[in-house]
């Protein structure tokens, strides 16, 4: 079966991470799978590559250029000859789901990996492709899946096509992502830690959706509580050649106790050597990965209340509403002061949860079912 896979971009981020995961797990005697992306080529596509498939760039860097962008698409996909077109994300859905119906395909998937919509944090254009793609979903995709149930319901209220929606929730690799106590000493000694500190990270990118301005409110508010804490962010922009991020640690006070390590590409370690995580993302959210990779990880979490994060963490960690630096510091405290063997307790419940949710092998199984159920040759 050939899957040629539609998404928007391949730079890192949750879509394009679940995707890498998604192609990493097909069993390729079943299912060949192509990727192409609309813009530029980025480390995730290098990634794909590198796993042996095929990954092309439409390159698109403007809107001038959509017309021309989706005639290139519809001429590979009658070269490819896909049995499943599966598009990711807004634009991915709108630019595949046309050109896939330009070449003829009939057996389309679209994905939603979004949850709220908020005019104020959203763009118009986006919103607009929203709009258009609602009323497209009656139409175009054969399935419509949603990586959360919140993202469904958010969608159907929108006027999607809810007959066609399917939640297929984000997998984890509870190999890459496992308890490690050599990284958790590891980390420690590179940062200057004591084993006996608590260590509370939040890995995400800077980025308004991420609300690194809530969570410094609440570091700072736990810091006064519990002075030896120490703090690990990583992500995109997340050094101190940002100014606006060095304003908020500058704020939050303990300059020491704050470690930001900027983008890196040793997140199993780095995830393992935590004591808590924390996602205290205000919007957009419809399933964290960060949370999936630290239950497996046999971390506990405290999130803010965003997409799924509630189903996911279930009774194995702490949901507190959104932008509440009160509330996300008491949870965090709540944590750091239980004993060693509660968070222990709870690190191992988190890490069988993803187990009996989100293991990354039946997720990929249960792709490879909807695609046979709407199979066929795609080419009418």
């Amino acid at each position: 079966m050939r899957v040629v896979h539609i998404i928007t971009g391949l730079n890192v981020g949750g879509a394009e991470m679940m995707l890498y995961k998604l192609v990493s797990q097909h069993d390729r005697a079943l299912v060949e799978p192509e990727v192409i992306c609309l813009q530029p080529n980025g480390a995730m596509g290098v990634r794909i590559a590198a796993l042996g498939i095929g990954v092309r760039s439409l390159d698109l860097r403007t809107p001038a250029g959509s017309i021309a962008a989706i005639g290139k698409l519809s001429r590979w996909l009658r070269e490819l000859r896909p049995d499943i077109v599966q598009t990711w994300m807004y634009h991915g859905d709108l630019f595949g789901g046309v050109a896939a119906r330009l070449a003829r395909c009939r057996n389309i998937a679209w994905n939603i990996r979004n949850s709220t919509l908020d005019p104020a944090q959203t763009g118009r254009s986006t919103l607009q492709i929203v709009k258009i793609l609602a009323r497209l979903s009656r139409t175009i995709p054969a399935r419509i899946v949603c990586c959360s149930e919140n993202a469904r319901l958010i969608h159907a209220e929108i006027g999607y096509d809810s007959g066609k929606m399917v939640v297929v929730p984000n997998g984890f690799d509870l190999d890459l992502f496992s308890p490690d106590p050599v990284a958790y000493r590891a980390v420690r000694a590179e940062l200057g830690i004591e084993n006996d500190s608590v260590l509370i990270g939040l890995m995400a990118r800077y980025h308004p959706q991420k609300d690194h301005r809530t969570f410094f409110a609440s570091a700072a508010r736990l810091h006064a509580v519990l002075p030896d804490v120490h703090f690990l962010l990583c992500g995109t922009d997340v050094d101190r050649s940002n100014s606006d991020l060095m304003a908020l640690v500058a704020q939050a006070g303990a300059h020491e106790r704050f470690h930001l390590l900027g983008k890196r590409d040793d997140m199993p370690r780095l995830t393992a050597a935590l004591d808590i995580a924390v996602c205290s993302s205000s919007f957009g959210e419809a399933f964290p990965n960060v949370l999936g990779e630290a239950m497996a990880c046999g971390v506990p979490c405290a999130t803010t209340d965003v997409g799924d994060a509630a189903y996911i963490v279930g009774d194995t960690g702490r949901v507190v509403p959104t932008k509440s630096p009160e509330r996300l510091a008491e949870a965090m405290q709540e944590l750091a002061s239980a004993p060693v063997s509660e968070r222990a307790r709870l690190g191992a419940a988190a890490r069988r949860r993803v187990q009996d949710h989100f293991d990354l092998p039946t997720v990929a199984r249960r792709y490879e079912q909807l695609y046979r159920e709407i199979g066929e040759p795609c080419i009418a």
